[in-house]
């Protein structure tokens, strides 16, 4: 064996597996080396050398090195004796010391051509595969596992077996092709497959050789047949051919985008210097900026850290990349946000209290409830903001009142219009991954402030839509809760930041549409209409001298004393608030300012006729129409923008008892003039109606002013008195109003609205008032001067209405029924 020799001692180096460690690559053998080695088929027993990391298949040639003592023990004396062993695969790779339970059923004879002693000391056989064996028995374990086995014979292929001779043919290009395509296999290696000439051990020698695990490898080991087990490898090798296809596709697209990189990379190196040069680039100058900017700032670890991070990767992004802006603007952002930067509370209670009443007449519980939170402010040095919701009607002066705050305590004022709003991300901002996205409208409006404890009033709070981009009321509970807001997290910061400093001021004109959730979170403060005494006074100091100033004229160019001005409020508006009064005002002006130019000489006190003849003629005012007609009643009405007066007219005629119901009302509204009716019918007598009534007349119930559309159950008593003094044809208690819920049994109900209800009963020349006893808590809680000239009659029964409104006598030309 001098030539095998010469190549086990040139090669050995090269292609040791150590037992315990790594894989290897075969050595070659031919048939003719093949034949040399004769074994007996007849053995019964053999001593088996476990092996860990391979499967050796017949016909190949493997080094092993041997570290374990048994293994040595074995190599020693099978090399003494007739050099033959039982090679088997672990099922279990990382068993140090297997036993028979730990090997595979199916293994090789091999023989031991040459055993090398290596300079490191260790031992390594040089073994060839011969035939594959069954081993069934463990006959003994110490000092090696030596076990029955049973050889199996060869499977014999018909020489002239075309598909067999196909299946290797394939066998042998798809692997050249892999050696082609793959840079990690020798090249030399093609020079085997080339000159195997052995059908079955090109089969083994690629099985052998393929990339597999263990368990795959001793899998085709066990295929009996010689043509299924190559049919099995082809399998194989088409798989791992593919695979190294598409790995060579991957590493060369690879290969071109590092080599574009590159290029970039040396192209901006070489720019950067060039900029240098020429006095250094304006990327370097802006992140210098940055980084003297952030000294300045007042931000804890975390923020700072961002900072930092987003700076980095800003340094190493082409100023040329989209991504490039998007970093700046996030770092600008940053470094504008009020991080910890607060103005100064100047908590003067009574210079405050000045303040508001120099801003605003009235509103006494706004002031009060101001004021309360600064004493706290003051007395404990900090506390958590409020958040206020001022309700009321339009132009009553919500939200100027925030201007007022701020001024008051000296902090910054934001405001925010929540009208129509209907995208999330309007509160809590875009990702950063979005085109052109934003921080949110809060953290924008901070950023305009420049402090974190601004008085931020948010309004038109009840106008807050929903659609399919979100509903930002529920973004706002985050906002709005005290609990909750020092750490509100916007999706563009991508940060928590901290508004429990933010005085917020919400305003809203009905509370109805607030979501629920969000109305808990807020402390709701009433802002009630104006009578026409705090309106002429309103006008007197705060509108008047407003519109001369916009009108660039002087104060003692137009005066208007307190007549004047109860004449535009009475004649010419009807609302709770002064907006429209500024305007008939601002009318007033223009027109003495347009004669002012004209230098035409006028007076500069204006009198009622002047106002008259400039606004036209005045409106028709919310009056009492009088009770010299039957079934004419005046009720009391809420609506958006204040109190209202309503009469409700009721008349019969020739029919059959027919109810008919008109003025745009609502279904509630309807049902009350049903059970006002129903209960007079069920109370004929009591009342002093005759039954017929009901069935010879028919009855005509009708709101006036049919263009608005009205509802609700707290025209209930109106409709009871109207339809009562139609059906007795008497009159109805002259100036009086009436308001309340009505029910099947006889009961009043209380309604809301009163204050209001109240307002306009007094524009209206109101002297009596009708209410539900249950209502008479919140004319406690009315300011007593509203109150003047006005009785109020409590009740609980709606027979007690009949009996006060209703008075014994017949108006005047009453028909005969």
């Amino acid at each position: 064996m001098p030539d095998m020799d010469n190549i086990f001692e040139q090669d050995i180096m090269l292609q040791t597996v150590i037992e315990d460690e790594t894989e290897f690559i075969p050595l070659l053998s031919t048939d003719e080396d093949d034949e040399k080695i004769v074994i007996d088929e007849n053995i019964n027993e053999l001593p088996i050398l476990p092996i860990r990391n391979t499967v050796l298949f017949p016909g190949v040639i493997i080094p092993i090195t041997v570290g374990r003592d048994k293994s040595i023990e074995l190599i020693k004396k099978a090399y003494k004796g007739d050099k033959t062993i039982g090679v088997v695969s672990q099922k279990d790779p990382e068993i140090e010391d297997p036993v028979f339970e730990d090997l595979n059923k199916i293994g090789t004879v091999a023989y031991i051509l040459k055993v090398l002693k290596m300079p490191d000391g260790s031992t390594t056989a040089i073994i060839q595969g011969k035939k594959r064996v069954e081993v069934k028995e463990c006959i003994q374990t110490d000092p090696f596992i030596k076990c029955s086995v049973n050889i199996i014979p060869k499977s014999k292929v018909r020489a002239t077996d075309e598909e067999f001779i196909a299946l290797v043919d394939s066998l042998k290009d798809l692997s050249l092709q892999i050696i082609k395509s793959s840079p990690n296999i020798p090249s030399d290696a093609s020079f085997a497959i080339r000159n195997i000439e052995s059908p079955t051990f090109i089969i083994n020698f690629i099985a052998s050789n393929m990339n597999l695990s263990l368990v795959d490898k001793q899998r085709m080991l066990e295929i009996a047949n010689i043509k299924k087990r190559g049919t099995e490898v082809l399998t194989l090798l088409s798989k791992e051919l593919q695979k190294t296809e598409l790995k060579n596709k991957i590493q060369s697209k690879v290969k071109v985008d590092l080599d574009q990189q590159q290029r970039e990379y040396f192209l901006n190196q070489q720019l950067k210097t060039i900029q240098e040069e020429l006095g250094g680039g304006a990327q370097d100058k802006e992140i210098a900026e940055f980084k003297k900017r952030a000294l300045k700032k007042k931000w804890d670890t975390a923020v700072s850290e961002r900072f930092d991070k987003e700076l980095e990767k800003l340094q190493r992004i082409n100023p040329q990349a989209a991504d490039y802006n998007v970093h700046v603007n996030y770092l600008e952002f940053l470094l504008d946000l009020p991080w910890d930067e607060f103005s100064e509370d100047k908590v003067d209670l009574n210079k405050a209290e000045k303040i508001l009443d120099k801003h605003h007449y009235g509103l006494k519980d706004v002031k009060d409830r101001i004021l309360e939170h600064l004493a706290v402010l003051k007395l404990k040095g900090d506390m958590k903001s409020p958040i206020i919701c001022l309700y009321g009607p339009p132009g009553v002066g919500k939200t100027s009142l925030g201007k007022s705050v701020a001024k008051a305590i000296g902090r910054e004022y934001v405001r925010m219009s929540l009208g129509g709003l209907r995208d999330e991300s309007e509160i809590r901002g875009h990702r950063k991954t979005y085109i052109v996205a934003m921080a949110g409208r809060i953290l924008q409006n901070l950023k305009k402030a420049k402090t974190s404890n601004p008085v931020f009033v948010l309004d038109e709070l009840d106008k807050v839509g929903h659609d399919h981009m979100g509903d930002p009321s529920s973004a706002l509970l985050e906002v709005l809760d005290p609990e909750q807001n020092g750490s509100f997290y916007d999706n563009y910061l991508e940060m928590d930041y901290d508004l429990s400093n933010v005085l917020f001021i919400a305003t809203a004109n009905n509370l109805s549409t607030i979501q629920p959730a969000l109305r808990d979170r807020l402390e709701i403060i009433e802002v009630n209409g104006y009578t026409s005494e705090e309106k002429v006074e309103i006008a007197k100091r705060h509108l008047l001298p407003k519109q001369l100033k916009e009108h660039g004229l002087k104060k003692t160019d137009v005066k208007m004393d307190k007549t004047v001005l109860s004449k535009v409020v009475e004649s010419y508006t009807r609302e709770s608030g002064v907006r429209g009064l500024e305007k008939k005002i601002a009318k007033l002006v223009r027109s003495h300012a347009k004669d002012i130019a004209m230098e035409k000489e006028i007076e500069s006190k204006l009198n009622r006729e002047t106002v008259e003849k400039i606004l036209g003629p005045g409106m028709s005012k919310e009056a009492y129409e009088g009770n010299d007609f039957a079934g004419v009643v005046t009720g009391l009405a809420w609506t958006q923008v204040g109190g209202d007066i309503l009469y409700i007219e009721a008349s019969l005629s020739k029919g059959k008892g027919k109810l008919t119901l008109t003025g745009n009302l609502g279904d509630v509204m309807k049902e009350s003039a049903v059970l006002a009716l129903e209960y007079l019918k069920a109370n004929s007598e009591k009342f002093g109606i005759e039954h017929r009534l009901f069935e010879e007349y028919n009855l005509h119930v009708h709101v006036p002013e049919g263009a608005t559309p009205k509802d609700g159950p707290s025209a209930g008593v109106t409709m009871l008195t109207a339809i009562t003094s139609a059906l007795t044809q008497k009159k109805v208690r002259s100036r009086i109003a009436m308001t309340g819920e009505i029910t099947l049994r006889g009961k009043v109900l209380p309604v809301g609205g009163i204050k209001e209800k109240i307002l306009a009963a007094k524009r209206a020349k109101i002297k009596d008032i009708v209410l539900c006893r249950q209502n008479e808590k919140d004319v406690i809680d009315i300011n007593a001067e509203y109150l003047k000239g006005l009785s109020f009659h409590y009740v609980n029964q709606m027979s007690e209405v009949l009996d006060y409104a209703i008075l014994n006598q017949k108006v005047k030309g009453a028909k005969v029924l």
